[in-house]
């Protein structure tokens, strides 16, 4: 699966955070430590979320753009 992600220099290094997922951000000195972390934080989400959702009825729908 992808995931659009917004990438940002700061003073310390880069931020990354994932428009898709509210929440799931994360950081790093170099770009390549910034997106090795947020993949990380994307699993951890994804986790997370399945959790939440265990033992519900799940649906998904399609929106034409």
């Amino acid at each position: 699966m992808k995931y659009k992600i917004a990438l940002r220099e700061s003073e310390e290094g880069f931020s990354v955070s994932v428009p898709g997922l509210p929440g799931c951000w994360s950081q790093g000195t170099t770009k390549e430590e910034a997106l090795d972390n947020i993949t990380d934080a994307i699993r951890e989400y994804l986790a997370v979320v399945d959790g939440l959702t265990e033992g519900a009825e799940i649906h998904e729908i399609e929106l034409a753009v």
